[in-house]
């Protein structure tokens, strides 16, 4: 009998099944080691060595993972094929050696793109040794992320009170962000006019043209800036004759995409159904682990965390099999389609997206499938299928018409197209762009050259410049993609980062900067600019790459980047915090000073009127307050009484949201006495669902309707109980439920994405933190035995850092580096705070002789 290892239950099951009876398939249940969230978990000085700890639930399934082991003949390691499974596989090794589990067993690493029967035994056919390369790369991916985080967050709690974290790739996303704030912030309006023609052929058939010259002069878009000037060839216009001067048609071919990588199915999903990241990796994942089709349990999409654009040679020929049988020989090209990535630093290392059987249908699949992934299924499907097939024939039409009246002269342009041959958006439509103009999409009536045209109506429509629109979790991704920024993997945790930091907030999918993340971004900017440089940030995940390949050493990596480092840290340890006010106070003028409703000075204090306004920081962040403090007590918020955040939407009457599919019954969104709500049907047994806190009446759509009126979702079956685990919106916030133990989640996106094992992770670590369910924060530094005995530490709460003894905990000073704390001034912190509460420290029994 052998033992093979795998992340999740799900897998293990359905791998479990493959396999028989001379195998045994257990779960890690993901990763089952990590670095401590306390200082010395990487060790420069010590070559970089790094000391890793194993949580409670993570212990339990090591444990029965061992016992196995020593009971078995082999152990095969079968996480998934990307460096984090290579990860997962390294550290079950190595535990599974400290606990003497192992011996002279053999051990066999096998690793595939599907989780079907044949792609399972062709991988255990071929097995290999684990990638050491891939898990160096890992190890100082980890190191890296350990160090900056480490090394820097401590700065921003000394400079900037308040602050979280700063990361590695964290904060090069959220600079991202901010820029696209202050580039908005920057922006100018600009008013200009578009003028267009509604022209009749002799056949009497209508169509649209469009002023492109007037007098001699091309125009650009914003040319025309005033009424005056529209009203002038406006008139112009009216009085003259129109004539077609050219027409030409000329045919066109439009290639069709290449199959889903991580980032471009994300964006994807995001603009056709709504979903967030976080749903979509989720749904994604179910599908790849397998649902039961049939009585058997098989994944119906390869791995979902790739940046490769390749199918493998076998699939691309069932894909060309399938277009013949279900769209025809003449949507079949005479050969297969291949494609290379353009983003930067891609590595290529498996297969695109694409469905394990194509001739799955999505109609054949929706049967076994929930409706998310169903919806994602079809799009994988459609997708990898149309990349097969023939280009769509597009015939444009540009008709150049001239305008003369007496001696004046203006030139207009109507254009127009027409699909001759659909080609491959038979099977996958191309979406529009929200912001593009549609007149390439429009069909022309017949246009001859030389013929008269007649003038039915001059319109001249006033127009205003907008400002970049801010990232979507979609866009970003694109964009951090094309940069080179993030893998596949680190795409959607570091934008859940940002949201649990409350460094942004998603408002109607859009990404609005908050002013806590503004601030951290203003002074790495300016204190830290070259950790903060996309570039920079790049080029070590190319760097990483490398690694990868077996082309670099990690630790030279390490040593070449600490170098730098720990010295440009030292070098703004000696920083005044008046002076990084001083510098934000400039950097980020538009969020701290707004302008004023009054016209006045946004500088000058309102209350006093002779104080200057500026950034201040306090033990929760900072604020906005006066110079002539404490004569003047005037503070406010950042962004207050200015146009920074977007108002929560009203909402008057009832608004019908569309049907729901199953039961055909109206959707509305409604406001009543405790706020907005969305409902299904009408009368007293209508379901009924509260918007969630942060959820605006506008920002609610049918789907989202939909969601919360599934409330509570079941997420699958506990592997070890067999009972269903549930989550849900209660009084105190999102939650998941198990046979009456209860997980808090951190948001309420969560509700409709955690999957199982999250699920069973979460309700693991309740159940260990006991019943009132609250674990004591990590010690941030260690500062021996009390004199009572009893271990001290400094600790980071809510409300911020803390010396802990015993039940006693007592506040850091204000400023005070959590870090710098010493033991003499832990013992008169914890004295102060025993003598106030009227408590002295429980002493410890001494034990008898």
């Amino acid at each position: 009998m052998e033992v093979v290892i795998v992340e999740s239950p799900a897998k293990a099951k359905t791998i479990n099944k493959y396999l028989g009876k001379d195998y045994t398939v257990l779960a890690s249940f993901g990763h089952v080691r990590d670095l401590p969230a306390k200082d010395g978990s990487v060790r420069p000085d010590e070559d970089f060595a790094m000391s890793w700890s194993v949580d409670s639930p993570s212990a339990k399934r090591l444990n029965d993972i061992a016992k196995a082991v020593k009971n078995a003949d082999g152990v095969i390691l079968a996480t998934d094929p990307d460096r984090e499974g290579e990860a997962i596989s390294w550290h079950v090794l190595e535990v599974l050696r400290q606990k003497r589990a192992i011996k002279d067993k053999p051990v066999r690493r096998v690793a595939f793109n599907a989780i079907t029967k044949q792609a399972v035994r062709d991988a255990f056919d071929a097995p290999r040794e684990i990638d050491v390369s891939l898990v160096d790369a890992y190890l100082a991916r980890r190191a890296l992320d350990y160090l900056v985080g480490f090394t820097l967050s401590p700065v921003l709690w000394r400079k900037l009170p308040g602050a979280r974290s700063a990361g590695r790739v964290q904060s090069v996303a959220l600079r991202l962000v901010c820029d696209r704030e202050a580039e908005i912030e920057r922006f100018v309006r600009e008013d200009y006019w578009q003028i267009a023609a509604i022209l009749t052929t002799p056949r009497q058939e209508n169509f649209e043209a469009r002023l492109t010259a007037f007098e001699g002069k091309k125009l650009q878009k914003l040319d025309i800036k005033s009424q005056e000037q529209a009203d002038d060839i406006k008139a112009m216009l009216e009085g003259a004759t129109f004539t077609a001067v050219s027409v030409e048609a000329k045919p066109t071919r439009r290639n069709p995409a290449p199959p889903f990588t991580t980032s471009t199915m994300q964006q994807a999903a995001s603009s056709r159904l709504g979903f967030s990241a976080a749903r979509t990796m989720q749904t994604a994942q179910r599908l790849y682990e397998g649902v039961d089709i049939g009585g058997e349990t098989t994944g119906l999409i390869t791995y979902m965390r790739t940046d490769g654009v390749q199918m493998d040679p076998e699939a691309l020929g069932h894909a060309r099999a399938q277009i013949a049988r279900g769209f025809g020989d003449r949507y079949l090209p005479e050969k297969a389609r291949h494609y290379s990535v353009k983003a930067k630093n891609a590595q290529e290392a498996h297969e695109a997206i694409r469905p394990t059987d194509f001739s799955r249908t999505p109609e054949e699949a929706r049967k076994y499938l929930d409706a998310d992934q169903a919806r994602l299924y079809e799009m994988i499907w459609k997708r990898a299928i149309a990349s097969q097939m023939q280009p769509a024939e597009i015939e444009r039409t540009t008709v150049e018409i001239e305008a003369a009246n007496g001696d004046r002269r203006a030139g207009l342009r109507a254009t127009g197209s027409v699909i001759r041959f659909e080609g491959f958006l038979a099977a996958y439509a191309i979406e529009k762009d929200d912001d593009a103009e549609d007149e390439e999409n429009r069909r022309l009536p017949d246009i001859r050259p030389d013929e008269a045209l007649a003038r039915d109506e001059i319109n001249a429509t006033k127009h205003t410049t907008e400002p970049p629109p801010r990232y979507t979790e979609a866009t970003l991704i694109k964009k951090m993609e094309e940069i080179g920024i993030g893998r596949p993997s680190t795409y959607t945790p570091t934008l859940k980062t940002l949201q649990d930091r409350d460094y942004v907030v998603i408002d109607k999918r859009r990404l609005i900067p908050q002013p806590k993340g503004r601030i951290v971004i203003g002074f790495l900017e300016n204190f830290f600019r070259r950790y903060v440089e996309y570039d920079f940030t790049a080029n070590l995940e190319e760097k990483l790459d490398e690694i990868s390949d077996g082309k670099l050493s990690w630790k030279d990596v390490l040593r070449d980047f600490w170098k730098d480092f720990s010295g440009a840290v030292e070098d703004i340890k000696g920083l005044r915090v008046s002076e990084v006010l001083d510098v934000l106070n400039e950097e980020l003028a538009p969020l701290v000073f707004p302008p004023r409703e009054d016209g006045g000075d946004p500088r000058i204090c309102p209350k006093c009127g002779t104080g200057n306004l500026s950034l201040k920081l306090g033990r929760y962040g900072a604020f906005v307050g006066c110079s002539n403090y404490p004569e003047c007590g005037y503070t406010r918020q950042l962004g207050e009484n200015g146009d920074n955040g977007e108002a929560e939407a009203g909402l008057n009457g009832n608004t019908v949201l569309g049907t729901d599919p199953l039961t055909d019954e109206e959707i509305t969104l409604r406001s009543g006495r405790f706020g907005p709500y969305v409902q299904r049907g009408d009368g007293k047994e209508a379901k009924r669902a509260s918007l969630p806190k942060g959820w605006t009446p506008d920002s609610i759509d049918r789907e989202r309707a939909l969601a919360l009126l599934s409330l509570p979702r079941d997420v699958g079956q506990h592997p070890e109980t067999g009972k269903m685990i549930s989550a849900g919106i209660g009084r105190y916030g999102p939650f998941l439920l198990h046979d009456g133990t209860y997980a808090n989640l951190e948001s309420v996106e969560d509700v409709f994405s955690v999957g199982l094992n999250r699920a069973v992770s979460l309700i693991a670590e309740k159940k260990a933190k006991g019943p009132r369910g609250r674990a004591k924060p990590a010690a941030l530094k260690e500062l021996g035995e009390h004199p009572d005995g009893g271990a001290i530490t400094v600790r980071d709460g809510r409300y911020g850092p803390y010396v802990n003894f015993g039940k006693v905990n007592a506040t850091l000073p204000k400023g005070k580096d959590p870090m710098s704390v010493t033991k003499e001034e832990a013992l008169e912190l914890i004295a102060a705070k025993s003598a106030k509460g009227g408590k002295k420290p429980a002493r410890r029994k001494a034990k008898a002789n």
